[in-house]
């Protein structure tokens, strides 16, 4: 005996998204973040690619005195440079992006499929530009602090007496606090614990942790080695003597300072190809412009309970 038919009481979901127009989204790339750091730069045009550091020679010989009612003679002076001055060059971070035409033809609606492409290249070219003024072995901030510049950690985590005796070392006009969110939530938790939790500022529209009214910068592009890293003290800026980015002005298809993208051809495969190019470097103007706490641990939890957390 067959079973009865069962008429379905109404349209199911499945069926319905057959004809449904879905509102899509661009491509989500998950590696994109603030990139503070670049933003709180000062950045500074260079001349034929090489930003010349002079520096004063000796500066503790240059004499002067607070003249009496005498007629004492006047110290002789002059002031002294250094004769080989260090030069930066400008590194480049690029790419070539390849489309073939036949996607970029037929699918470029409602996105356009070489402006998603050369968007999502762009973000990482700046995901390793900012890697790169912090990482690299010729510029980058971590390899070109001097050694009086660097102190260790009083008890291993971040504690306040740290941050303050980084204060000393760049006391004059210091920006800000550069570290991995994971120190700074290790910072936070030794502040918590000693019952003077840091005040937050709002910046760029969001919420960071201040000490001594300086904030903590977060960026992920700072190394954690065996559960250690660092925090940097930042002063910036040409006028202050700081630490400042460099780029190349007036770049062929600029698209912002630093960052051209050059139409390449298409070739017999009809690939469309584009140079994608960003030009920057760093300079750290005088030592005490930076400072840094090296080997700060960050996995210390107080109070912790493994079922609970």
């Amino acid at each position: 005996m067959t079973e009865p038919y069962q008429h379905p009481t109404a349209l199911g979901d499945v069926a319905a998204r057959q004809l449904a127009n879905a509102t899509k989204t661009v491509a989500q790339l998950n590696a994109i973040s603030p990139r503070w750091l670049t933003q709180l730069l000062q950045w500074v045009p260079v001349e034929a690619g090489i930003y010349r550091l002079n520096r004063v020679k000796d500066e503790g010989n240059v004499t002067v005195d607070c003249g009496g009612r005498d007629e004492r003679e006047l110290p002789q002076t002059f002031v002294d440079y250094v004769q080989d001055p260090r030069e930066y060059l400008l590194t480049a971070v690029n790419t070539v992006l390849d489309v073939h035409t036949r996607v970029s033809d037929l699918y470029s609606s409602p996105y356009n499929q070489i402006a998603e492409q050369l968007r999502l290249t762009i973000e990482t070219i700046k995901e390793r530009q900012e890697s790169e003024l912090l990482n690299n072995k010729e510029y980058g901030l971590l390899h070109n602090i001097a050694a009086k510049q660097r102190i260790k950690p009083l008890a291993g985590p971040p504690t306040p007496d740290d941050l303050d005796e980084l204060l000393t070392k760049v006391w004059k006009e210091p920006g800000f606090f550069l570290a991995h969110p994971r120190t700074i939530a290790a910072f936070g938790r030794e502040c918590t614990r000693r019952g003077v939790p840091p005040p937050t500022v709002a910046l760029f529209g969001a919420q960071f942790l201040t000490w001594r009214g300086i904030p903590l910068i977060p960026s992920d592009k700072l190394p954690i080695v065996q559960n250690k890293s660092s925090i940097l003290l930042i002063r910036t800026g040409e006028r202050r003597q700081g630490v400042v980015g460099l780029y190349q002005p007036n770049l062929p298809g600029e698209q912002s300072p630093g960052l051209s993208v050059r139409f390449m051809g298409i070739d017999h495969r009809a690939i469309a190809s584009y140079l994608v190019s960003l030009y920057c470097s760093l300079a750290v103007l005088t030592d005490d412009a930076i400072a840094v706490l090296d080997d700060v641990e960050i996995g210390k939890y107080h109070d912790y309970k493994p079922e609970y957390r």
